[in-house]
């Protein structure tokens, strides 16, 4: 027992390792994120500024930037290239080497990519919440919120993880998984809240969308946090409806795989 929790720590660790190896790609996503937040800070005040009142569908403009901004860093930090190392090592055949290591693939994978998760979190989300909390006054509050925010994070990672495997594992048919891939992410991006918040759309566009598995990524952690409102029994429903679609696609993923992997076919020798 100790020497499989030695060999899962080691792999944590080789993932912390591996993304502070990579100090310019961070500074690179640091300066594209405030960019970003630029971008989205001027497109919602003419929003806002064009409002009949300052409240649209129940937040105002702090509410809307404490959202997205958080939103923002925590795309950053949940954010996984499952599905393009995927096509990569399937297209040059080193998925059969993945598939010879002494622990399963998937498995594998969820521990190395766990240490990226972490290293974002400490140096993409936690200064990002300090810096929002401090410039808005408190912004959220600093209670239970923060466990529920917590559990939700790591519940979405594995979420978001899944669904990228999926998406990856349609590559053992096409070979290519550039457009699909692409065309997941504008999805996954519109459809979790991360672009746009959940509540500017239409009413029963929501009904539908807060049922689909892509809101439970990042609108469940973000409502967890901001939204003080909140009973605990309306965030142990979150939680468990958050946890409901990880297994469900889960298990989805793992019978798509195994389907998937028995018609392998390496292009690179």
């Amino acid at each position: 027992m100790k020497k499989k929790i030695w060999k899962y720590l080691t792999l944590l660790r080789v993932g912390i390792l591996e993304e502070m190896q990579f100090r310019l790609g961070a500074v690179t996503k640091l300066f594209g994120n405030i960019i970003y937040l630029i971008i989205i800070y001027f497109l919602w005040k003419a929003i806002f500024a064009g409002a009949p009142t300052e409240v649209v569908n129940g937040m105002t403009f702090e509410d809307t930037m404490i959202y997205l901004v958080l939103a923002s860093a925590l795309f950053y930090t949940m954010e996984m290239y499952v599905t393009w190392d995927m096509g990569r090592r399937i297209k040059s055949g080193d998925i059969v080497v993945d598939f010879l290591r002494p622990m399963g693939y998937i498995k594998f994978q969820v521990l190395s990519l766990s240490g990226n998760t972490i290293v974002s979190a400490v140096t993409s989300l936690l200064p990002t919440m300090i810096i929002v909390y401090l410039i808005t006054g408190g912004g959220f509050a600093l209670s239970c919120n923060l466990l529920f925010f917590t559990a939700a994070i790591m519940i979405g990672t594995v979420l978001n993880y899944f669904i990228n495997f999926f998406v990856g594992t349609i590559c053992f048919y096409t070979e290519s998984i550039w457009g699909i891939n692409i065309m997941k992410e504008v999805i996954v991006l519109l459809l979790s809240g991360a672009s746009i918040p959940l509540a500017f759309f239409p009413e029963t566009l929501q009904k539908v969308v807060y049922y689909l598995p892509f809101q439970a990524i990042y609108n469940t952690p973000l409502k967890l946090l901001i939204d003080n409102s909140l009973s605990l029994q309306s965030r142990m429903s979150m939680l468990g409806l958050q946890l409901f679609w990880t297994v469900v696609v889960g298990c989805i993923s793992y019978a798509f795989f195994k389907i998937s992997v028995r018609r392998i076919t390496v292009n690179g020798g």
